[in-house]
């Protein structure tokens, strides 16, 4: 019998787990995007989803992935920040990463200094909007 391999090099219980883990670059990016999501969105709720950071209302709206959280063979260097209904958000700019995923898009931080918080804030308006028109939906459905 073959072992099972892990999809990820690590396992926490919480986030200040999680926190405690990273390098001081990313953690760094991390704690900076965690304060604009919960101050652009104050009702959201935070969660460790996959050992990262989630974000939901609704359902979920975004998420935090630093480097050093692999997932399988997957690596990306400094802090991914994701949108879970990206495809959703308009991007003429071109702001988010589609790669070759149909739904999640995302932006990836390498310093603190990529961190445009009006640019980030607007993202997380529209995310957040999109989250509540979804909702309204799936009620009226039922």
């Amino acid at each position: 019998m073959k072992p099972k391999r892990r999809m990820q090099n690590v396992s926490f219980r919480n986030i200040d787990e999680m926190l405690a883990y990273l390098p001081e670059d990313e953690l760094n990016i991390v704690e900076r995007l965690r304060e604009i999501v919960l101050a652009t969105i104050p009702d959201i709720s935070e969660r460790l989803s996959y050992n990262v950071p989630y974000y939901r209302r609704h359902k979920d709206i975004c998420f935090i992935w630093p480097g050093s959280v692999s997932w399988g063979n997957q690596t990306q260097e400094g802090v991914r920040f994701g949108f879970t209904q990206g495809h959703l958000i308009p991007d003429a700019d071109n702001f988010l990463d589609k790669g070759n995923r149909k739904q999640v898009y995302w932006h990836d931080f390498h310093t603190l200094k990529d961190i445009d918080e009006d640019v980030l804030s607007a993202y997380l308006v529209v995310a957040t909007e999109i989250d509540d028109q979804l909702h309204a939906e799936r009620t009226q459905k039922r």
